[in-house]
């Protein structure tokens, strides 16, 4: 029987591992979301085991991307032949799934972004990563403490039939306000809906502040599922909100294709060391760097007994220190 050659992408958040495996068509074969839980390793490990399993060995892996927070850790665990970063990996999934696409509204689960495009290439960009006020961790807490599954929130914030005003700058100042107005007898329906406006009106104000937001613009991430967040994006600018197919793994989705494009204009032979690599132990440490004020923190991975990979020096002395260690 003959393997067909696939390409894999690795997107590894703080609250999700993210792993889609591509065809030469860029066709998602197999997807996989994976809760993080603290553990990045772990999940990377699970999500390799998985795959293995289910390609079996009708499928070989021609090249390997990864991006996220996790991309570096992702890179040294399963070798990967290109690590990029989020806003270009999003970037190229959004203009795959939507042609034109010129507005990229992105929310995690810890993070949230905005990406501007112009004749397809990024030309603006900011992210939030210091307050949780929006992202999906929070929205997750607040589903919990009004004891909602997650998937029925949006549905409550629709059914509202006057949203009461949520302060939503802080996710402390937004749960205080939000107990407030449980305790003076307003529903949980108008409660949810005044959240889910204030969370959009607090991205508006602050990410998206003097960014021109045109049409066709692009929901993407874990939070694109909130019907109650997408309702409020709409309300917010009258405008129409694209949830693409594969919303969940577009960073995975935009390695993957960063990936087979790398492998096709170079014509190297794949990195990858295969999917029983993640089966190794790993362990991190921090190193914090006192030769000069940069105090940079080195993050230093080995496996076996061996250190395998340094990285976080601006001037690179650590990380060059173990290639030539290393003869690499």
């Amino acid at each position: 029987m003959e393997r067909i050659g696939h390409y894999l992408g690795i997107d590894v958040g703080s609250v999700s591992t993210n792993l889609v495996v591509i065809d030469e068509k860029d066709d998602i074969v197999e997807k996989l979301y994976i809760r993080t839980e603290g553990q990045p390793i772990n999940a990377l490990r699970n999500g390799m085991k998985t795959l293995a399993r289910e390609l079996g060995d009708k499928v070989f892996i021609k090249g390997v991307g990864t991006t996220g927070s996790g991309r570096q850790l992702a890179s040294v665990i399963v070798g990967a032949d290109i690590v990029k970063n989020e806003i270009t990996s999003h970037a190229i999934a959004a203009q795959k799934l939507v042609p034109g696409v010129k507005t990229i509204i992105e929310i995690g689960g810890q993070d949230s972004k905005i990406i501007i495009l112009r004749n397809g290439i990024v030309y603006d960009f900011a992210m939030n990563t210091v307050c949780a006020a929006g992202t999906g961790s929070f929205l997750d807490r607040q589903a919990s403490r009004l004891n909602i599954p997650i998937e029925e929130f949006g549905g409550y914030a629709l059914r509202s039939q006057a949203p009461v005003r949520i302060a939503g700058r802080c996710a402390v100042f937004a749960e205080s306000d939000m107990i407030h107005k449980q305790q003076t007898g307003h529903s949980v329906e108008d409660i949810i809906g005044g959240l889910c406006e204030a969370l959009v009106r607090n991205y508006l104000n602050n990410l998206a502040k003097g960014k021109t937001i045109e049409e066709p613009i692009v929901f993407q991430g874990g939070v694109a599922a909130n019907i109650g967040i997408v309702n409020a994006f709409e309300k917010a600018l009258g405008k129409r909100i694209i949830i693409p197919e594969y919303y969940d793994v577009m960073g995975a989705y935009g390695a993957a294709m960063l990936a087979k494009e790398k492998v096709q204009s170079t014509g190297q032979k794949t990195a990858f060391y295969g999917f029983n690599a993640a089966k190794n132990e790993y362990r991190a440490k921090s190193i914090e760097c006192g030769d000069c004020s940069n105090m940079c923190e080195v993050i230093e991975i080995s496996s076996n007994g061996r250190i395998i990979a340094r990285w976080g020096d601006r001037c690179g002395k650590w990380a060059n220190q173990l290639t030539l260690n290393t003869g690499t």
